[in-house]
């Protein structure tokens, strides 16, 4: 099989090359891929227990070390081969003697190209540029590597590349590797947060019958043994509310959401949320809740509740982040005067020149809603909660008690972008029955992201569900303000790409 992979056409001399050596070990009777090699140590513990100890100490310790991981870089000098193993959790330098080693294992080591992944056993000592490095006493080849990693110094720099074969950049770039660590640090303390507040963790159908929680475009599947049209989530929301019908009253759910978008920096088709909801809660406590855990999520991961983004400075320190209401926001920040942004001719006008479509008598907050994005949005770096917004883009808000024209509800801005979207829940079934209806009329009227009519729920309702406030924080642009990531594609292992071949 492998003298027919080195004769392949597509691949270049550099594989050919690797191939051959391959067939030079088997008919050595060397494995290819075994799978009786036993790792005992991580190499970062190696590191921190015998990173500062000089020669004479190490070789007092005498401690013999049994590691694995990826061959990184290599040195040949004839009877002596340096070479730096790489596992999950660090790198060392190896070196391996002729001397040192049976004859046939040395053939073996001369054979090896970096990419490869190697089990070692051996000492420590300091070579005499002080590098705290194993001395082989075996070596043993577990894969061999039949494509060879990027060049050293340049790595994968086309992006394209780096998220299609995400597992050669993992191999090859720290900042990548570093990324994924804090992602998964960032979802543990996110998740470990909640739970000493208090919420229960849930999981609620990612495939369901209507599209609802959210405004969007779905993603349709059919089930053919029922013969169903369903659509992929785009909100775990009304389901988690069904929850606080049935007597929970702190239930949060972290997992994916799909809607069928464009792909830009800051979206990506599938990705990640974390919606909770609190019964006997309002939209203000959220607030204070937001607050706190953000703040933990910063001081945990990056040590400090000031960060830098994009060269930027933001201040997430509780106390400090600023509220505004929406029509606040549309004059303060956006510089319009109420006199203007409660125009309907004049808004309509001013979106129209700037390129925005205005569907035919579009509702006035919709309208406000567009203006927002153009003029507010991008201007708040420091943490903004934006609360109050329009009835009319609020569908499962809850009226504010004082003006029925606006809910109950904020959304939460810094470094330009969304982070999260929370309000006091709507739970009057009446009142939701007429925003359903108003979403089902804007459908008929050519809206694909407006909201459906959902029976089920809306008789959830009827049962009593009691008032409570819920939240939903998208993970990944979490992730990309607490790693200094630009683009959301940093932060997720496989963001969707077209397929290559």
């Amino acid at each position: 099989m492998l003298e027919g992979l080195a004769k392949r056409d597509d691949l270049n001399e550099v594989v050919k090359n690797r191939v051959a050596k391959a067939c030079d070990l088997l008919d050595a009777g060397v494995p290819l891929f075994p799978n009786d090699f036993r790792k005992e140590h991580a190499i970062s513990e190696v590191l921190e227990q015998y990173g500062e100890l000089e020669g004479e100490a190490l070789e007092q310790a005498g401690e013999v070390f049994a590691l694995a991981g990826r061959i990184v870089s290599l040195r040949s000098f004839g009877k002596v081969i340096f070479f730096h193993l790489m596992d999950q959790s660090g790198r060392i330098q190896c070196y391996a003697s002729r001397e040192e080693l049976d004859a046939d294992v040395f053939a073996v080591v001369k054979k090896l190209d970096i990419g490869d992944i190697v089990g070692v056993s051996g000492h420590l000592f300091r070579t005499k540029t002080g590098e705290l490095t194993i001395a082989c006493r075996t070596l043993k080849l577990i894969t061999r590597s039949m494509r060879p990693l990027p060049e050293k110094y340049h790595g994968l720099k086309d992006m394209e590349t780096r998220y299609r074969q995400r597992y050669v950049d993992l191999t090859v770039n720290e900042r990548a590797r570093d990324i994924f660590r804090k992602r998964s640090l960032i979802v543990s303390e996110f998740r470990s947060f909640l739970q000493e507040k208090g919420f229960m963790e849930v999981e609620t159908p990612m495939m369901q019958p209507l599209a609802g929680g959210a405004t969007a475009r779905p993603f349709i599947t059919h089930h053919n043994a029922l013969d169903l049209q369903l659509y992929m989530r785009i909100a775990p929301e009304l389901y988690l509310k069904r929850l606080l019908v049935g007597g929970f009253e702190k239930v949060f759910e972290l997992n994916r959401n799909f809607r069928n978008e464009g792909i830009d920096t800051r979206h990506n088709p599938e990705f990640t949320m974390c919606e909770f909801y609190w019964a006997y809660a309002t939209f203000r406590d959220l607030m204070d809740l937001t607050e706190a855990l953000f703040a933990r999520l910063a001081q945990k991961v990056c040590g400090s509740t000031v960060i830098t983004y994009q060269g930027q400075e933001i201040d997430l320190t509780p106390g400090r982040w600023k509220r505004l209401t929406f029509h606040e926001s549309l004059e303060q920040v956006g510089g319009h005067e109420p006199s203007f942004y409660t125009d309907y001719d004049k808004v309509k006008a001013y979106l129209t020149e700037r390129g925005e479509k205005v569907a035919e008598g579009e509702a006035l907050g919709k309208m406000q809603a567009k203006l927002f994005d153009l003029d507010v949005e991008e201007k708040l770096i420091q943490p903004h909660f934006i609360y109050h917004y329009p009835t009319a883009i609020s569908p499962l808000s809850r009226r504010n008690d004082e003006n029925p024209e606006i809910t109950d509800r904020f959304e939460l801005f810094m470094t330009g972008r969304e982070m999260a979207n929370a309000f006091s829940e709507l739970n009057d079934p009446m009142d939701q029955r007429s925003r359903f209806e108003a979403q089902v009329r804007e459908k008929e009227a050519g809206d694909d992201e407006a909201h459906c009519m959902d029976e089920d729920y809306l008789r959830a309702l009827e049962y009593g569900m009691p008032p409570a406030a819920g939240q939903g924080v998208g993970i990944d642009r979490l992730v990309m303000l607490l790693t200094d990531s630009a683009s959301i594609r940093e932060v997720i292992l496989f963001p969707l790409l077209r397929p290559e071949y």
